[in-house]
């Protein structure tokens, strides 16, 4: 059976074997892994390490079982450059770690793009996923990976939406897909195809974010220097949290597409309550001190910001601060093609009103157009990387 594979995918795999194994792959004829094997180079690593961090028994007397341990690796450059490690909060579901290392079309990922540039970084799987342990019937249910339809529909633009409530105006202007397929981000796509063999079960349960929250305040404490948070989509509730109750470990906050907006679920035609206390469903500081989210008196604007919007939720004047995260700048972009974009402004708008130095960035205005959500996975995903980067010379410091 002969393997397809698309232009972009065996462009890469040329680069790998020009400047991955050159001269080493004489020595032992057959020894290197096939060109269809994607391998990237590590000379810019100079150690690498994987570790557990969170945990506790449950269970009754005689049949504990560990629960709520979490996985991390960290990658530490030969040439540490800056100060400040890079923690990836990324995900919540879907690819989990590994689409930090690779993109579907077989790219170096983020994680590569940041330790070549001289970061440690930090990735993980969170509890009860990936390489952290599932407790049935303590850790909730696990949901299923995304069906190759849903995928096409949010991810790849291979489908335009379910139904006119699922829609979102800006998908329309998506082309950011890594492949030159004929059927480029449908089911059959050898680069769509692999995308989908990378999707992840999801952890679905009300102590998620808890048990997260509490396993990265440990990673936290044992890396034990200030860091940069690295927070993307549905896990980014918990990094909220975690820059909150250890503000003095927190340097600075890179957000791609947080999940959003505050107070209200707007996503894909999405309603009713969620993130109640801003950012999150669990409690976070304000000053004046609150003890329950309805404290914060929010209140939907009437008007929303621009065209191909919706109203944000906002606090009634005067707002109570979020005291903690006051001292940490943050940048928060959005994808021009992203279902996100019609509210992921109302994040930033949320966090300045509460006192804190967010700057919004739609990347098309730096020069990388036609984003969906999945930056990381994503044509221009080193180019997005660079943007970080440049941002966080300039800001954290």
């Amino acid at each position: 059976m002969k393997l397809r594979m698309s232009s972009a995918v065996l462009s890469a795999l040329a680069a790998v074997l020009a400047g991955g194994f050159g001269a080493n792959a004489q020595g032992v004829p057959g020894a290197a892994p096939p060109a269809s094997i994607v391998t990237f180079s590590t000379a810019n690593i100079g150690r690498q390490g994987h570790f557990y961090v969170g945990g506790h028994y449950v269970g009754e007397p005689g049949k504990e079982t560990m629960d709520g341990a979490m996985y991390v690796e960290v990658w530490v450059p030969k040439d540490i450059r800056h100060p400040y490690p890079i923690v990836f909060v990324t995900g919540g579901g879907g690819q989990g770690a590994y689409s930090l290392m690779q993109t579907p079309d077989g790219r170096p990922g983020w994680a590569y793009d940041f330790v070549n540039q001289g970061y440690t970084v930090y990735m993980m799987d969170y509890p009860g996923q990936g390489r952290s342990a599932n407790i049935p019937g303590v850790d909730g249910t696990l949901l299923p990976p995304r069906s190759g339809p849903l995928m096409e529909e949010v991810w790849s633009g291979g489908r335009p939406a379910a139904t006119p409530q699922s829609s979102w105006p800006q998908a329309k202007k998506y082309t950011q897909w890594p492949s030159e397929a004929a059927n480029r981000g449908k089911m059959g796509d050898p680069v769509f195809d692999y995308f989908a063999k990378t999707e992840l079960q999801a952890v679905s349960s009300p102590g998620f974010e808890k048990r997260t929250v509490d396993a990265i305040e440990q990673l936290i404490d044992l890396i034990g220097q200030p860091v940069v948070l690295m927070l993307n989509s549905g896990i980014a509730s918990s990094g909220w949290v975690v820059a909150d109750v250890r503000s003095k470990l927190v340097k600075g906050i890179v957000a791609a597409e947080p999940v959003a907006p505050p107070i209200g679920n707007a996503e894909r035609g999405s309603t009713g309550p969620g993130r109640l206390w801003g950012l999150t469903n669990l409690p976070i500081h304000y000053e004046p001190p609150i003890k329950e989210p309805s404290e914060l008196r929010p209140v939907r604007e009437d008007k929303a910001d621009g065209p191909d919007l919706i109203p944000c939720w906002v606090q009634q004047e005067p707002a109570h601060k979020l005291v903690n995260l006051q001292g940490i700048p943050v940048l928060e972009v959005s994808g021009e093609a992203s279902y996100h974009r019609p509210y992921s402004h109302c994040v930033a708008k949320w966090l300045n009103q509460a006192g804190v130095k967010a700057t919004f960035v739609r990347l098309e205005d730096v020069g990388l157009p036609g984003n969906g959500h999945q930056f990381m996975s994503e044509k221009n995903s080193a180019g997005i990387s660079r943007f970080f980067m440049s941002w966080l010379d300039k800001n954290v410091h």
